[in-house]
This record gives structure tokens, sequence and C-alpha cells, in this order.
């Protein structure tokens, strides 16, 4: 006799659903403060995730608790990017792919970024977060120089001049921007590979 085909228990169910609805509402609200600043309205966010308005301040009763989540799931992704990069055994591979995804993160929250740190100055201590993602990188690069992949005068500090210059990148439309930082991020690869003759860094 075939098994019987049972629904998940109710509680089961709504615990889901409240989790999809959870995460539609902070997809929503990245991307819409990215492209326009933290003045979006509460009611807009939901209606760009397609919940009700009382389903998004059940979630976040304030504005505030929804930027502060949305902007700590940022520094997630970024933390994410960095250990993956480093968990790679293929140490150049792993410090391409940090190179190239951190460059397309920093385009897709740049106004996001921008707008909480101008609004909320000082709401979160980034000096322990940019230490730790240092500190990976740091071993990340020594790996890549070992395997004779990165050029022996490269830096961490070239790294992160590279993530800087991207977010000076011009275009109209998050799309536009995240093209032009791949294509950026490429160029400065193939300028810290390691190659005879190559010119050396002043």
């Amino acid at each position: 006799m075939l098994p019987l085909l049972t629904q998940p228990p109710r509680a089961q169910r709504l615990r889901s659903d409240a989790q999809d609805n959870r995460d539609r509402v902070l997809e929503a609200a990245r991307e819409l403060f990215s492209e326009r600043g933290l003045d979006v309205p509460m009611r807009e966010i939901a209606r760009h995730a397609e919940v009700g308005p009382a389903t998004l301040y059940r979630r976040f009763p304030t504005k505030l608790d929804l930027v502060d989540e949305a902007f700590s799931q940022e520094l997630h992704a970024c933390t994410g990017i960095v250990r993956e990069g480093c968990a790679d055994p293929d140490a150049w591979r792993g410090l391409r792919s940090v190179i190239l995804r951190i460059g397309e993160l920093n385009e897709r929250n740049r106004g996001f970024t921008e707008a909480f740190a101008s609004t909320f100055p000082g709401a979160m201590d980034f000096t322990a977060h940019r230490r730790e993602m240092l500190r990976e990188l740091g071993r990340l690069c020594r790996r890549a120089q070992d395997a004779g992949e990165l050029r022996h005068d490269a830096t961490v500090d070239d790294i992160i001049a590279i993530f800087t210059s991207s977010r000076s990148l011009a275009g109209k439309s998050v799309r536009a921007r995240a093209t032009a930082s791949r294509r950026f991020s490429t160029i400065a690869i193939e300028g810290l590979r390691a190659r005879p003759g190559a010119m050396p860094l002043p």
C-alpha cells in the first residue's frame, strides 16, 4: 500500500509562511533603500514585497527595526563572501571570487550603505567587523602569493583600494553599475596576477 501524502502541521506551515514573508520584506527593503534611500514609505515596501502593511509591521514594528536588520544582512553577506573565498583550497580562485563578488555587492547596496551611514552615524561599530575581514583577506593573499599566483608586492591595502575605487563607478541603474563593477574588478585582478616581467608596484 502506498503511504498517504499528508500536509505538514499547520503551525509548521505558518512558520514557513512567516519566514517567507519576512525574507520578501527584507529583500524589497534592501532593493528600494539602494535605489531611493531610506525615505521610502513602509507601505510602499509592503507593496513591493507583496505583503500587507499589518504583516510588515508585525515583523518590523518600526522603520528603524527594518533598516537595522536589512543592513545587518548586508554585513552578513559581505562576511560570507570573504569566508567562502578563504575556504577555497585554490587561494587565487578564492581571492578572485572575493574581489568580483564584493565589487558587485558594493554596487547593489551602494545607495543603501551611504544612506544608512549618513542617517545613522555611529549606529554600528564596524571596527571589529573590518579587523576580522582584513585578517581573513591577509591570510588569503599570503596563500595566493605562496602559490605563485598573486604578485609578491601586492598587499591587502591594494585589495581594499579596489573595493573603494569600484564604488565610484558611474551607472544609471544597479544592473549597469554591477556590469561596470565586474569589468573593473576583472581588470584589477589581471593587474594583481603574478607574471614574469611585471612592472614593480611603486
